[in-house]
């Protein structure tokens, strides 16, 4: 590793599709020679921590960047899916902590140790604002798709012609276009949408719409992305740089950012199947199903007979564990994994895995494409939706999962659309094209690899 030139501080939002991203962003400065912190909230903390296999603690697996964490301003037993409460107290009391943690650290450092630039995840912005004062270089990193980002610094104008109200709400039937060259958002499709609960949705366009001060004050915008996905989009976010999809590295690949620990047994269980055989279901770290759905899922999985490996969190039913219908294990026992969660990377990449039945959120929708899985889509909320029309319409490497009269995907619907997907020549082509174009994106003189080693010049 090169001497050491820079300290870098990064700050995710308090979530697990925020963090892990940024983990493997600061493992990459890291290994670049820069001295990295990563700050978590102490609950988000503890929990990476404990998530930690023994050995990752151990002198020569310990990662090459602090990990360190300030307080939310909740108590231990309070509710942190309270959103909009988690959200005001981390605003409040976080930014104070984030400036004495800083000067904390300038104080007993000298030179290049002293932070030389603040990373703050773009629902973090209030960290880019401590940065500005304290006179520091700062850059905000975009997790999203970049297509979501254009429409957030859009909102303003939206508002002022009449086309959104002030909670968010679309108020023409005509769906929004800002390119011709950029999938429409129908009012369904819009990142903040949250018909049955109004509470949310304005919470969130709350969120969307500061995305436009946040950009004020970050001097670049860092995107988990790369040029040649989504140019049309990445043209509408003034200041971004592309420099994904962020990487894990080798080495230090125990370091996920989970706040789970992962089961890898899945892997010796992939390594027993037949190449291209397994569907991978992973509904992300917030989506939450019904029994009834859960039940329909399970159903559909044992109809499509073939093996399966699917990731059941322990609060992924409304909150609660999961059942199953009646002698379900039993029948599938021979060809199925469940897991709590898995190491999805190496998992994409296992060449057992056929498809990938997935809520879309931006990490995974990277995930899968750069390791050249189809998509069974089935999103779950906010950006997703969108995520969907980008994977089934527009690079067209998978199929949308449709919900029938009740709101629920049947067994059928998932059998059908497996089978469908499966024997799809086209589909399979076109993951492996765009699986090529972002491996080259991050390979020496791609268009990310550039940009990344730019930025990291500019520490």
């Amino acid at each position: 590793m090169a001497v050491r030139r820079g300290h870098v501080i990064v700050i995710p939002h308090a979530a697990q599709g925020h963090l892990a991203p940024l983990m493997k962003l600061s493992l990459q400065i890291a290994a670049h020679g820069v001295k990295v912190t990563l700050v978590n909230t102490e609950f988000i903390h503890e929990k990476v921590m404990a998530s930690l296999p023994a050995k990752a603690l151990e002198e020569d697996q310990k990662p090459p960047i602090s990990l360190v964490s300030i307080p939310d301003g909740l108590e231990p037993d309070d509710d942190r899916r309270d959103y909009v409460k988690m959200t005001e107290s981390m605003r409040r009391v976080m930014p104070g902590h984030f400036m004495k943690l800083i000067e904390n650290i300038n104080s007993r450092s000298n030179g290049d140790e002293k932070i030389s630039c603040v990373l703050a995840d773009t629902a973090a912005g209030w960290a880019l604002e401590v940065a500005e004062k304290m006179g520091i270089k700062r850059a905000a990193v975009l997790l999203s798709g970049p297509a979501s980002m254009a429409l957030a610094l859009h909102v303003p104008k939206l508002v002022e012609a009449g086309i959104l109200d002030s909670d968010g709400t679309l108020k023409t039937d005509e769906p929004i276009t800002l390119s011709e060259d950029i999938p429409s958002w129908s009012s369904g499709e819009l990142s903040w949408s949250c018909s049955d609960d109004p509470v949310m949705q304005k919470l969130l366009f709350a969120y969307v719409s500061t995305a436009a001060k946040t950009f004020k004050f970050a001097e670049q915008i860092l995107c988990n992305s790369f040029h040649e996905l989504d140019p049309s989009a990445m043209k509408l976010i003034p200041k971004a740089l592309p420099i994904g999809p962020f990487s894990t590295t080798n080495h230090f690949e125990t370091f996920a950012g989970n706040l789970w620990p992962e089961d890898s047994t899945c892997l010796n269980w992939l390594d027993k199947q037949t190449p291209g055989s397994v569907i991978y279901i992973a509904l992300g770290s917030t989506t939450m199903l019904s029994p009834n759905q859960v039940g329909e899922l399970a159903l559909g999985l044992e109809l499509t007979t073939l093996p399966f490996l699917w990731v059941v969190r322990s609060n992924m039913t409304d909150g609660s564990t999961a059942e199953f219908p009646k002698g379900f294990m039993e029948k599938v026992a021979d060809r199925a994994k469940l897991v709590q969660w898995a190491p999805q990377e190496k998992v994409l990449a296992h060449p057992s895995v056929s498809c990938f039945v997935s809520h879309c959120g931006w990490n995974s929708t990277l995930e899968g494409l750069t390791m050249g899985v189809p998509f069974l889509c089935w999103p779950y909320f906010a950006d997703q939706f969108h995520n969907r029309t980008y994977i089934c319409d527009v690079w067209k490497i998978g199929l949308g999962l449709e919900k029938d009269e009740n709101g629920i995907i049947t067994r059928n619907e998932l059998s059908s659309k497996t089978n469908t997907l499966l024997s799809s020549d086209e589909i399979k082509a076109n993951s492996f094209q765009l699986k090529g174009v972002a491996r080259k994106s991050v390979a020496e003189g791609g268009s990310s690899f550039k940009n990344f080693k730019g930025f990291i010049d500019q520490i």
